[in-house]
């Protein structure tokens, strides 16, 4: 599919490391590989976006990386020409572009679309919200939002074109999962009877959960990704500070350095369970269609656990009872930093049941077009429309 918009600039602001630079990496990769635009990615820490994409060099202020430009935003930014200026700007996840920019978009190419791309909702006002006008005062451009989301009336998620088939095929070959583990030099993974990756903010109750895998009759391998919650692992288990696994009874633990996304992509498909954090490591996990639990991003008095129980409603709207109130469970009890050990026997007896109604749900989300599909459609219409400055 060739686009009429041609180019296109995404700004990321980088928050809490690694979700937005996350979301819009895989954004910009996209455009540029099935809808071929000429992206550019303006990122205000370009260091934290190396963790996730060893290509980039944090010193290069202007390089190309999978086809996609990737530029320093600085303060100010660099002096642009008038033709590097493109048709569509997406101002992603709650960051502010500078008001000299589009002072100037607007000057050197006033037809040009600005999308406000939001964070990732389930609950039920986003679809009153989703393709809504922001009239901008004293800027003769035209503003939408754009909401990610799990239904047809929002921009749906984020999907590569053979992501889903490329997953499948991986999670069916013990040879071409054995061959994954060892270039990890985790060989050994493939030799235990649950692997788990978990990628979580803190949990105050874990330490009762890894005394119970110790002293399981089945083993465990759990893989977790450096961060605050592999920090807080050193501490429990001394050994994690000098060493990068440890081995304790029947559970072993692996810190794993940040991978490339399509490694962790494969991560996901790889593990039994996947416990996941923020917005972009939970949709690739729908993807893996593995039993996973949503350890959705903290927010003040409490207001994150409202998006939670959106999504959990959703989520689990066909699942059959006894596994509907076991990831209830599981998911209210992981947000709330409770014991998981209680229910951690269920999931275990349950994770082929899950993951099987996980599949069913992945299936009804797949027949919604993929977010950067339904973005370019949206701003090609947008763009065909005429032109109100009002």
């Amino acid at each position: 599919m060739t686009s009429m918009l041609r180019r296109c600039d995404i700004f990321c602001s980088v928050i809490d490391n690694f979700g937005d630079i996350g979301i819009c990496w895989r954004l910009a990769r996209q455009l540029v590989a099935e809808h071929q635009l000429d992206v550019t990615l303006w990122v205000d820490d370009l260091k934290s976006f190396a963790r996730i994409c060893p290509e980039v060099q944090p010193a290069v202020l202007t390089q190309r990386i999978a086809g996609v430009w990737v530029r320093f935003w600085s303060q100010p930014l660099p002096q642009l020409s008038p033709q590097e200026y493109p048709k569509l700007v997406i101002e992603a996840l709650a960051c502010t572009i500078p008001r000299t920019y589009l002072e100037l978009l607007a000057q050197h190419q006033p037809e040009a679309l600005w999308l406000n791309l939001e964070y990732l909702s389930a609950e039920d006002w986003v679809h009153g919200c989703h393709g809504l006008a922001s009239p901008q005062q004293g800027l003769s451009l035209n503003k939408y939002f754009f909401f990610p989301g799990f239904t047809e009336q929002t921009g749906a998620l984020l999907r590569e074109r053979d992501l889903v088939q490329r997953l499948d095929a991986f999670a069916g070959s013990t040879a071409a999962q054995q061959q994954f583990w060892t270039e990890l030099g985790l060989s050994h993974v493939i030799d235990f009877d649950t692997k788990v990756s978990l990628f979580a903010y803190g949990q105050a109750s874990i330490e009762s959960w890894l005394a119970q895998l110790c002293t399981a009759q089945t083993s465990t391998a759990l893989l977790v990704p450096e961060g605050v919650l592999a920090n807080q692992l050193k501490t429990l288990w001394p050994e994690l500070a000098t060493h990068t696994s440890a081995q304790r009874g029947a559970l072993r633990i692996d810190i794993l350095p940040f991978m490339p996304q399509p490694q962790y992509d494969y991560l996901l498909a790889a593990c039994d369970i996947n416990f996941v954090r923020g917005e972009d490591s939970v949709i690739r996990a729908h993807w893996a269609a593995k039993a996973f639990i949503w350890q959705i991003y903290r927010q003040q008095e409490q207001a994150h656990q409202v998006k939670l129980e959106a999504f959990l409603s959703l989520y689990l709207a066909a699942a059959p009872e006894p596994l509907k109130a076991l990831l209830l469970a599981l998911h209210r009890r992981w947000d709330n930093e409770l014991p998981l050990a209680e229910l951690w026997p269920l999931l275990l007896e349950n994770k082929d049941k899950i993951a099987l109604y996980n599949q069913q749900w992945r299936s009804f989300l797949m027949t919604h077009e993929d977010l950067a599909s339904n973005l370019v459609r949206f701003a090609e219409n947008k763009c065909k429309m005429p032109r109100n400055f009002s």
